[in-house]
C-alpha cells in the first residue's frame, strides 16, 4: 500500500511542469562527474573519500535555494546518496520533507558485456532488499539503464524483455520503475534502433496490467515526436529524456521538438558547476542551468 507521501509523489509527477534531476552517478563514472566539477582524483584516496566528495557535490546542489520542487520534480539517487543524510535527515527525506521534490533511487548493478550490439542490465540478487529500503526511506520510484548500441532486433528485444521484468519485480513492492534503454548518441544505426525500441516497448506495454503504470526514460530521438505514442500510452506516466552526452543546449533544443517529453538531464544538468564557485556564483549557474531546461520540458 502506498504510504500517503507517495501519492502526493504521484499526483505531483502526474500534474505538475518540471524535469528529474539524475543525481545517480555511481561507481564508474563518478571520477568523470567529479572531474567535471572541478575536483581532481588527487583530492581523494580510494572509494570512501571519493563518494564523500561526490555526496558533497550533490549536496550543494539539493540544498542550493534555486533546487527546488517549483521546477524539480523528481531526483534520481545513487545507493550511496540514499544512505546518507542531508543536514541530519535522510536524503531522501530532505528531498520531499524540505524540497517537494520526488526521491527515485539507481537500483541497477551496471551492465553486462555487450551482446548483439546491446548492454543488458547485471544480475541483481539482492534487489527486492534494496526494494524495501526504498519503500522504508518513502523513495517513490526506480531507475536502471541498459544500453542500445546496434540496430538488432534480438538484442533491443532482449534489453526491453528484461527491463519490463525487473520493472514487474518493482511495481510488485509498490514502486514506480524507470525503464531505460539508453541508445548511444553515436550509434551509426541510432534512428533504425530507435524504431526497434519504439516497436518493442508497445508490445511489452501491452501485457501490463491494466492498472499498472511505468515510466521511460529515452534518448532524445533523431525523429521529433518519434516517441508520442508513448508519451500518450495509458500505461506510461512520464516519458523522460535522458541527454546522453549531449550538451545542455542541444539537448533542451532537441527536447523542445518532442511534446510531452520532459528532461532527466545529469551532465546537461551540472554543466558549468564547479567546487570552486562561490554560493552566489554556484546558485546562479545552477539556477540559469535549472530555467533552462525547465523551459524546454514544458515546451
Amino acid at each position: 500500500m502506498a504510504t500517503q507521501a507517495q501519492q502526493d509523489m504521484l499526483a505531483k509527477i502526474n500534474n505538475q511542469n518540471g524535469f528529474i534531476a539524475a543525481l545517480d552517478q555511481s561507481g564508474g563514472s563518478t571520477p568523470k562527474a567529479l572531474g567535471l566539477y572541478g575536483v581532481d582524483e588527487s583530492e581523494y584516496q580510494g572509494d570512501a573519500e571519493m563518494f564523500a566528495k561526490v555526496h558533497e557535490m550533490r549536496t550543494r546542489i539539493i540544498t542550493s535555494s534555486v533546487f527546488n520542487g517549483e521546477r524539480v520534480l523528481g531526483a534520481i539517487l545513487f545507493e550511496d546518496t540514499l544512505d546518507r543524510d542531508i543536514l541530519g535527515q535522510s536524503t531522501s527525506s530532505y528531498l520531499w520533507n524540505v524540497k517537494q521534490v520526488v526521491p527515485f533511487l539507481k537500483v541497477d548493478k551496471g551492465l553486462e558485456a555487450e551482446i548483439n550490439g546491446t548492454q543488458l542490465l547485471k544480475a541483481m540478487p539482492d534487489l527486492d532488499n534494496l526494494l524495501a529500503k526504498a519503500n522504508a526511506q518513502n523513495v517513490f520510484g526506480t531507475k536502471m539503464r541498459s544500453v542500445v548500441k546496434l540496430a538488432n532486433s534480438q538484442g533491443v528485444e532482449a534489453v526491453i524483455a528484461q527491463q519490463f521484468a525487473v520493472a514487474k519485480q518493482i511495481l510488485a513492492a509498490g514502486l514506480m520503475p524507470i525503464i531505460e534503454p539508453e541508445v548511444d548518441i553515436h550509434s551509426p544505426e541510432k534512428a533504425a534502433a530507435e524504431a526497434l525500441l519504439k516497436a518493442s516497448i508497445l508490445k511489452q506495454l501491452d501485457d501490463l496490467a491494466a492498472n499498472q503504470q511505468v515510466m521511460l526514460k529515452l534518448t532524445l530521438p533523431e525523429t521529433a515526436n518519434l516517441y508520442q505514442d508513448l508519451v500518450n500510452h495509458p500505461k506510461v506516466l512520464k516519458v523522460v529524456a535522458l541527454s546522453g552526452g549531449y550538451s545542455r543546449d542541444e539537448a533542451n533544443s532537441r527536447l523542445t521538438e518532442n511534446n510531452g517529453m520532459i528532461a532527466s538531464f545529469s551532465r546537461a544538468l551540472s554543466e558549468g558547476l564547479s567546487a570552486k564557485q562561490s554560493d552566489a556564483e554556484f546558485d546562479a549557474t545552477m539556477d540559469s542551468s535549472i530555467e533552462s531546461i525547465y523551459q524546454a520540458s514544458k515546451s
